[in-house]
């Protein structure tokens, strides 16, 4: 057959009369070509189906028209296109469309083609090819002609088959590679398509077919294990299975099936299928045979199978007694597939429900009776498994769940089973589980539709509570939620069945009745996760069910209560995007005035939210308003640099559901226009202005990001508005993405951009935009570049103008010359955008565009000059020449940016490279070896500081630094050792993405590398991963080396495969010798080279490696030590269990290691005992890794985690039974050393002990052991409440509430109360301290498991026995441990005491707490505190206690304050104001005090108290009398002079600043005023601490809001407070601005008309232009009020901007950060001029105001004339130049203009309103001047603000703080 390039010239060199008929086929070629061209699968589907649409287009009769062999062409052509297309499905059936559409012509002369191509594969002596066998499965799954010609050759098709299965069983890589999966593919696809074929070669033996029997025995003998490939084996079950499913006969097929089920995994046995028979031999006992045989009988038999009957029992059937042990077995077993045991499970359950009736009919009996051993089976490998770790399997389980208890209901309603006892005792047990099991939600929703609603709320009654807590918890929320949207759509089918009048009023009160409070608790919780869970979960099936509950919730809701307005904001959004409902009629205008302070909110979440409700709409046609519109454009600007990455996310997804909208309803106004008559006038004029409208927010939201992208902006406002910009071009652009399913633009999307175009707007791709996208190819931060360079190479045009191509590409060369990794990662990354948009450079450049192959050839040409002045002269390479920035240039052209390697090198080039790889990594290691190269151990990092510092001196011809008094690296040391570690770690990198990609694309006719080359690469590696340290470059290189590993081991090429094999073997090998070398010189690399090689083998194969190597690192590790070794020396067992570690961690690996976790875990706490330190410190690390990896992530809870997993102890152990038996033991060992004579000496440690403990102790709690196994864990863990180890009791109680069921906490409780000892009984402090942690820990947790506040017997008996050890906190017991947990005992059980005991207790502990203590005793201060905590519980206690602080000594002191600072006091009224009092008395006694730690823990009270936990709301309380003497100033002088002489560290001069800030408005004179304000204005700065900034935010919203009420010098004091909160509201740190915003808020509410209610936080982009208001409101004509607006414009000299911007070169290897790199003087410029703008128009309305603007004017009109004829003078070329390129990407250089602009704005506008001044400057000729100079540089890629450019233009500012 011809080519298809042929093929193609050929039909369009057709002569066709009918010239539309030949314009169509040549387009339709033409889309061919394109699909065939295109690599790209998406591409390839969109280029067919447009090639169908066209050939549709021609009919029938004008194809019959054509000449014969015309059609044969187009035949043939979509044969040959066809053939190209067989692994891509949806192509082939697109062709396949096109191919019956020539069938409806002439349909033999498409079978005869088809069956020309097939019988080329078939009638051939060569064995099938995977081309081949993949063709034959695409013609026989998804062409029509192809299925027939396969019909009539269907016995040569199985005779081909048959000779290939021997070829591919002989050799390994065959069986378990794609060749195996594909042959076996094709049979299963025979067997399904061909049944009517195969049929007689099957079960007829007169038929019977030698090449059938050969298939099936090839079949039989992969399911047993001749295969490794686990997908493979289960295919061919299936493959079987569809086999006897040909039978014609019923009872054929099923004896064949149960011949089948005569399953061995020992010894061999006889299969008969029909008239086949063969003999099964296994080859292993995996599970894997027994799977998929099961596997492949439920997926594929027909019911006359599985119903049929055995030979020997004819009442049995196949489902039930066959198949049923075969897979409860297989979910019993503990293997590697246990996901597809349990899938088998949950396929078994479906075949019997769906074969219920024939079981009946069969068995005669009730399939699943309360008492069957079946149906007890089936419930306990169900509850058993609900929490199992393996990722799957706990989704099969619910849904077998969910599938036995439909069966189990269809049985009860068939037999007239009424009481259904299963479902209540099955409730039972789910509400018994704790509310942390995930289980307990998924056995409920199982549940709900059997018992309905009331029952399982009134049995349950803690749900709603349990659900929240769920809801609070990450790895909950989803089956909560799922659990709820179960309970109110049962209510509502219950609500509808009771009666059918209900309106959705009268259901909605129903759901509010029930639901109400615990949304409105959920969605106002201070909870994060509870609160988004809520939200996103429960909202939106309340409104699909409910949709008028929106009512109910809307009702509790007031704004500004806090929590609430997120809440309206989320209710409102989910309302609308679930109903589609306008949530604006639901509250009148007041929505938009709600909606407005939601936007504007200080929370993201509240202002997410609100934006959310503004975007959302169900349809996307629905057109923003106009009011929509205007408020999106006020809160884009106002969102630009929020730090929160999720926020922008959100932001980004929020404002494309908007312009998607707009665009949608843009064009169908386009598509209405076109449509409308003439005189619909009214209505095309609505439509118009909504266009316009439209049209317009798009053309100004695709400006405004190119205003903000220049260098010297915040990461957080670049990222952001590249979000925005990248949002606008894939929504408003026509370009198709072929990575996406989904958001592509509309067919129809030209239109509309024409109609933009005609208006002048939406040039979204101008040279000017593309600089300033160039310009962030130079960013500091990766994720900036690497957007921006998508966006450039996504939307762009193809190629760049050749000016921008030449500077650009000098450009890179010069950044990867650069030592800088930054620097050189920014010449890569352009590297590879040059690289792809280069097809018109001009020719003077050194590449030739029109190959990338010549532009790698110019890279690998710069590696070698690098290389070859590295071995000359290393510091110079490492200075000028570095290898890491070439390195990574080449990994960007070759892997990311090639479509296909082989275009771009040749076997020759990649010699080369390898050469130079090599070379180059030798050279590296070299210089980290220095003087060492000879030894095999690797350098240790002093070897290689000491290798680079003789390399600098041999260099600098001078002496050696000594390394004693040089403590930092030398600029030069940093040099090397970076050129080093940075190269090493991207050759791994390079190299391995490298092989990967050119293994992947090679084809056995073409290969680019062989063995030996691979072999090298190897090597490299090897080397790297060996020789080096340097945990960065061993880190990168294992990302390289795992690719490499991975190509090669699932290669065909049994060869390759060997490579990883036999470094995995060198590398067990290097584990296993006994070292000469320092433990302090272990290889870090060693164990990561095991890691990879395990990692890169295929999840579906039987991992060999990992178990070869687990397996010899185990036994390594059991090793015995020698009896003489060398501490100092790296022991072969130790760094085998480093590497075992190192296997348990690796996220590569995931759960496959589980199958080995008890044998690492008994190993690891077995090896806890040994001699050898360093093998001790291993296994502790190596048992640490593996509990976290057996035990799965810790949940999240926000409010506060629990220290437990979600695995509880049956689940544990049944995963992993084997260490059950382990530990027990080690704690009955533990616990027997502990037994004797209570006064004997018990130290005998046992290092294994707590490790365990600690393992048991993270089970989670409060699941019942149904089997009773786990009791035996008791005892010893009670008795290990006597060890003598503090820590070793603590772990003890943990872990005995883990592994006690919650039936026993009672019992457990009364036993150990019963063992408290009397007064005069002798104990051991030991064991009573260890007796009543666990009396408190079980108390703990079953207080919290019970809503029942009543005593139970057990607990009364429990609480007489704690009464009567009254004495156990009295001074009789001398330890005051022991007291203090007895009295936590009795905090937990005060509720339920006497008054009679508590008010002795309390006597008691009030008279110890006033005895005077003599000596140290340890543990007497905790017991204090604990005391005090108890008392102060009771308000009168409290009270007494407090108002003797003075007296008291000064220990009882520092508890009472320490007391106040966690938090306690602060509820009653009263006693906060007592305290206050009694702190504010003693302050001058504090402040005067010595010890700093009791100063600071008062002052922190002293502050807690005043402002009720939150610093930034002052509580006003009456003050004493004592207040108003002269102690108060005496306390202000003594705070501030510590202030201004920095007395004490930043932490206690944060708290100092705070209290003095709290206690200045009651002593407001004005010099302590004024030292408070020069203390904030020093703090101020971003040079201060952070904590000293913080709490100059915190003394703002102290004392700012009341002194600013003052009167005193009012102006100016508000001057500074405002100037003060303009700083911290640029602060880095995003806590400063929000408190000082909070500040600004406080401010804004004092100066509202009621001043009432509560403060509404503003966002700090709101804050900044509110002060500026009030600046100009209250102070403009004030002294220093100019000053303040001027400050805040940093003036840089531009001459010596532009100086150093053209300088080219580095002087360091890092280059420091500005002090406060959030600051932005662009941003700050064009928020301010709209103020000095004002100011200046308010010249004449004051003198003092006029004098001062004419001061300011004079001394700035020539400075700013100067800059401007600077400016003018730059005059940017026409064509790009390196020099402007150098003033794009500088930092200071875009601000500087800026600032310059706002001044020289500033000075146009005084001269416009002066006449006085304009003797300094003609205002015209000005305003001319900077005109030009705008439009000159906004040409060539400079933007600005647009309140900057209407300023300039003589246009009005914009709305004053839009520019944030």
């Amino acid at each position: 057959m011809s080519s298809f390039e042929e093929l193609v010239v050929s039909v369009q060199d057709c002569v066709v009369s009918e010239d539309h008929v030949r314009d169509k086929l040549r387009l339709f070629c033409d889309k061919l070509s394109e699909s065939s061209r295109s690599a790209v699968k998406r591409c390839k589907e969109r280029s067919l189906e447009e090639a169908a649409l066209l050939l549709r287009q021609i009919s029938q009769t004008e194809l019959c028209g054509l000449e014969k062999n015309h059609l044969l062409l187009l035949v043939r052509l979509l044969v040959s296109m066809q053939l190209q297309t067989a692994s891509i499905s949806t192509a082939c059936r697109k062709v396949d469309q096109m191919l019956q559409h020539l069938s409806n012509v002439d349909q033999q002369l498409v079978f005869r083609e088809i069956q020309q191509c097939l019988h080329s594969m078939i009638h051939t002596d060569q064995v099938l090819s995977f081309e081949d066998l993949q063709r034959a499965c695409m013609f026989l799954e998804d062409s029509t002609a192809g299925r027939d010609v396969w019909r009539e050759s269907c016995p040569s098709l199985l005779s081909k088959i048959s000779e290939l299965f021997p070829v591919v069983l002989q050799h390994e890589s065959h069986r378990d590679g794609p060749l195996c999966y594909i042959a076996i593919k094709l049979c299963l696809q025979t067997f399904q398509l061909l049944s009517t074929e195969v049929s007689p070669l099957v079960w007829n033996k007169e038929h019977r077919s030698s090449p059938m029997q050969t298939i099936l025995q090839a079949l039989m003998d992969i399911i047993l294990g001749q295969c490794c490939n686990r997908d493979t084996r289960l295919l061919a079950g299936t493959a079987v299975a569809m086999l006897i499913n040909t039978a014609s006969e019923s009872g054929a097929g099923g004896a064949a099936a149960w011949s089948l089920l005569h399953f061995s995994d020992i010894e061999p046995w006889p299969l008969t299928v029909g008239a086949l028979q063969i003999q099964c031999v296994p080859v292993g006992g995996d599970g894997v045979a027994r799977l998929a045989v099961s596997r492949g009988l439920l997926t594929c038999c027909r019911p006359h199978v599985l119903l049929s009957s055995s030979v020997d029992d004819t009442d049995t059937c196949l489902l039930l007694k066959g198949l049923f042990p075969l897979v409860y077995a297989l979910c019993e077993e503990k293997l590697d597939c246990h996901y597809f045991a349990f899938e088998v499970l949950t396929l078994w359950l479906k075949r019997v429900k769906e074969h219920l009736a024939d079981i009946w009919k069969t068995t005669g009996v009730c399939l699943l009776s309360d008492n069957s051993v079946l149906l007890q089976k089936l419930i306990d490998i169900i509850w058993t498994n609900a929490e199992s770790p393996v990722e799957g399997v706990s989704e099969f389980v619910r849904s077998a769940l969910s599938l036995l208890l439909d069966i189990y209901e269809t049985d009860c309603v068939k037999f007239c089973d009424t009481k259904k006892t299963l479902h209540f005792t099955l409730l039972q047990r789910a509400i018994k589980l704790p509310w942390e099991t995930k289980a307990k939600y998924h056995h409920l929703c199982a549940l709900l539709p059997y018992l309905g609603t009331d029952t399982v709320l009134d049995q349950y009654v803690d749900l709603p509570s349990h659900l929240l807590k769920g809801l609070s918890t990450n790895h909950l929320s989803p089956c909560g939620s799922e659990l709820y949207k179960c309970l109110i759509q049962q209510l509502r089918r219950e609500l509808c069945d009771k009666s059918e009048s209900h309106t959705e009023l009268d259901l909605a009160d129903e759901w509010a009745r029930r639901w109400q409070s615990v949304l409105h608790k959920a969605l106002t919780s201070d909870v994060t996760l509870l609160q988004n869970n809520g939200s996103t979960h429960l909202l939106p099936c309340t409104f699909q069910v409910f949709p008028s509950s929106v009512n109910h919730l809307l009702a509790s809701l007031d704004p500004f209560t806090p929590g609430h307005l997120h809440a309206w904001a989320c209710i409102m959004s989910s309302y609308r995007a679930t109903t589609g409902g306008s949530p604006w009629a639901l509250q009148g205008s007041s929505a938009l005035e709600t909606l407005q302070l939601a936007l504007g909110s200080a929370d993201d979440k509240v202002r997410l939210a609100a934006l959310s409700l503004l975007c959302c709409s169900p349809k996307t046609k629905d057109t923003p308003t106009t009011e929509e519109m205007s408020i999106m454009m006020r809160f884009i600007p106002q969102n630009l640099n929020c730090e929160s990455a999720p926020f922008r996310q959100h932001f980004q997804a929020g404002v494309k559901r908007f312009l998607a909208r707009i665009r949608d309803g843009c064009l169908a106004q386009v598509r209405q226009r076109k449509s409308k008559k003439k005189e619909e006038t009214s209505c095309s004029e609505r439509t118009h202005e909504s266009l316009e409208q439209g049209i317009g927010f798009v053309e100004w939201l695709g400006q405004l990001p190119y205003s903000y992208l220049s260098p010297g902006h915040s990461y957080q406002r670049k990222k952001t508005v590249l979000l925005m910009l990248s949002a606008v071009l894939e929504t408003c652009t026509d370009t198709w993405s072929p990575d996406r399913k989904k958001g592509q633009p509309p067919a129809n999307m030209g239109s509309l951009i024409a109609c933009a175009r005609q208006r002048r707007k939406w040039d979204f791709f101008s040279r000017t935009k593309q600089l300033v996208l160039i310009s962030c190819l130079e960013d500091s931060t990766n994720e900036i570049r690497e957007l921006s360079a998508g966006l450039l190479l996504k939307f762009f045009p193809p190629s760049f103008p050749d000016d921008i191509a030449t500077v650009l590409l000098l450009r890179t060369k010069h950044l990867l010359c650069s030592p800088r990794v930054q620097e050189a990662q920014m010449g890569a990354l352009m590297m590879k955008v040059l690289l792809l948009k280069s097809q018109n450079q001009p020719e003077n450049c050194r590449l030739n565009p029109d190959s990338s192959g010549s532009m790698v050839r110019f890279l690998v040409k710069q590696l070698e000059e690098h290389y070859l002045t590295a071995k000359a002269e290393m510091m110079l390479a490492a200075r000028t020449k570095p290898i890491h920035g070439v390195v990574s240039a080449l990994q960007r052209c070759l892997v990311e940016a090639a479509d296909r390697v082989f275009d771009t090198l040749d076997c020759s080039l990649i010699t080369e490279v390898l050469d130079l790889l090599e070379n180059i990594s030798l050279l590296l290691l070299g210089v980290l070896y220095g003087d060492l190269q000879s030894t095999e151990a690797p350098p240790s990092f002093c070897d290689m500081g000491n290798a680079i510092s003789s390399l600098i001196a041999q260099t600098s011809a001078g002496d050696p630094v000594d390394g004693e008094e040089c403590v930092l690296l030398s600029e030069d040391h940093s040099l090397v050792l970076t050129c080093c570690w940075v190269s090493l770690k991207e050759i791994g990198i390079f190299l391995g993405s490298l092989v990967e990609k050119i293994l992947s694309e090679s084809k056995p006719s073409k290969r680019l590398v062989e063995k030996e080359d691979l072999v090298r690469a190897s090597k490299i590696f090897k080397n790297i991963l060996l020789k080096c340290r340097h945990w960065g470059a061993v880190e990168g290189c294992c990302i390289g080396f795992t690719k490499f590993c991975a190509s090669l081991l699932s290669s065909s090429d049994q060869e390759l495969r060997e490579i990883p094999a036999h470094m995995l073997k060198e590398g067990l090998q290097v584990v296993q010798c006994p070292r000469s070398t320092s433990v302090t010189r272990r290889a870090a690399g060693l164990p990561m080279l095991i890691l990879c090689v395990v990692s890169a083998e295929e999840s579906s194969k039987a991992r060999p490696l990992l178990s070869h190597s687990m397996q010899t690192l185990l036994d390594t590790a059991k090793t015995p030590l020698p009896d003489n070794w060398d501490q100092t020396l790296d022991l072969p067992q130790v760094c085998a269990v480093h590497t075992l570690q190192a296997l348990v961690r690796g996220s590569g690996l995931g759960v496959a290691v589980l199958q080995f976790a008890p044998a690492v875990a008994i190993l690891s706490l077995t090896l806890l005992s040994s001699r050898c330190w360093a093998m001790r410190n291993a296994a502790l690390q190596l048992y640490s890794s593996l509990c976290s990896r057996m035990l799965g992530q810790r949940p999240s809870s926000e409010d506060s985690g629990p220290t437990q997993h979600a695995m509880s102890p049956p689940t544990f152990f049944f995963h992993y039974p084997a260490l059950q038996s382990f530990l027990l033991g080690e704690l009955k060992e533990a616990a027997q050393d502990l037994e004797g004579r209570p006064d004997e000496a018990k130290l005998h440690l046992q290092p294994s002990l707590y490790p365990v403990l600690t393992l048991l102790a993270q089970l989670q709690p409060g699941v019942q052991d149904s089997t009773e196994t786990l009791s035996d864990f008791l005892p010893p863990l009670l008795q290990l409440s006597d060890s003598s180890i503090y820590s070793v009791r603590v772990m003890a109680c943990k872990a005995l509430v883990a592994m006690t069921p919650p039936s026993e906490y009672m019992n457990i409780l009364v036993k150990l109360t019963a063992q408290l000892p009397g007064r005069q009984q002798r104990c051991s402090h030991n064991r009573l301290h260890g007796q009543l942690l666990q009396i408190k820990a079980i108390l703990e947790r079953s207080l919290t498991l019970t809503t029942d506040r009543g005593l139970s017997s057990a607990l009364t008996e429990a609480l007489s026995k704690v009464d009567a050890s009254l004495w156990l906190v009295t001074e009789a017991q001398r330890c005051p441990l022991v007291r203090a947990v007895y009295l936590e005992v009795v905090e937990l059980l005060r509720g339920y005491c006497c008054e009679t005991f508590l008010s002795k207790l309390s006597d008691t502990l009030m008279h110890d707490l006033h005895v005077p203590q003599t000596g140290l005793q340890v543990g007497l201060s905790s017991f204090h505190q604990r005391a005090i905590n108890f008392l102060c519980a009771d308000l009168k206690l409290a009270c007494q206690i407090w108002s003797g602080f003075l007296a008291a000594s000064p220990d009882l002191k520092l508890s009472l304050v320490t007391w106040v600072v966690d938090g306690q006091g602060l509820q009653q009224t009263s006693l906060r104001e007592l305290i206050q009092n009694v702190l504010q008395s003693n302050l001058e006694e504090a402040l005067l005090c010595h010890s700093v730690g009791y100063r600071r823990t008062f002052l922190t009270a002293l502050i807690q108290v005043m402002t009720g936990g939150d610093s930034s709301l002052r509580q006003h309380h009456p003050q004493s009398d004592s207040l108003q003497t002269s102690v108060l100033p005496e306390c202000l002088d003594i705070l501030l002079g510590d202030l201004e002489d920095q007395h004490g560290g930043p932490e206690f001069l944060s708290q100092a600043l705070c209290a003095a800030s709290l206690l200045l408005p009651q002593c407001p004179k004005m010099s302590m005023v004024l030292r408070w304000c020069s203390i904030l204005e020093r703090h101020r700065c971003p040079d201060a601490p952070e904590e000293l900034r913080m709490a100059t935010a915190e003394a703002l919203c102290a004392a700012g809001v009341p002194l600013m009420s003052h009167n005193l010098r009012k102006s100016a004091l508000m001057i500074r407070l405002i100037n003060t909160g303009l700083y911290l509201l640029q602060d880095q740190s995003q806590q400063v601005r929000m408190k000082t915003a909070r500040f600004t808020s406080m401010v804004h509410h004092a100066r509202a008309e009621d001043g009432q209610g509560s403060v509404y936080h503003m966002q700090v982009n709101q804050a900044l232009p509110f002060l500026l208001d009030l600046l100009l409101e209250e102070c403009v004509d004030a002294p220093g009020a100019l000053e303040v607006l001027l400050c805040h414009l940093p003036q840089h000299d531009l001459s010596l901007v532009l100086r150093e911007a053209t300088e080219n070169g580095c002087s360091s290897l890092y280059e420091q950060d500005e002090a406060n790199v959030f600051a932005e003087p662009a941003v700050m410029s064009a928020l301010v001029l709209p103020y000095l703008l004002q100011t200046a128009d308010k010249y004449s309305e004051s003198s003092a105001l006029a004098q001062s603007l004419s001061t300011w004017a004079e001394q700035s009109a020539a400075q700013v004339s100067h800059c401007l004829e600077v400016c003018k003078e730059l005059q940017p070329a026409e064509t790009l130049t390196q020099a402007w390129l150098s003033l794009l990407v500088d930092p200071r250089f875009h601000s500087t203009l800026c600032v310059l602009f706002t001044r020289a704005a500033f000075l146009l506008r005084l001269l416009k309103n002066s006449d006085d001044l304009r003797h300094l400057c003609d205002p015209s000729s000005l305003q001319k001047q900077l005109q030009d100079v705008l439009h000159q540089l906004r040409h060539n890629g400079v933007h600005f603000p647009s309140a900057l450019t209407a300023a300039l233009d003589g246009e009005l500012p914009c709305e004053r703080g839009d520019t944030l």
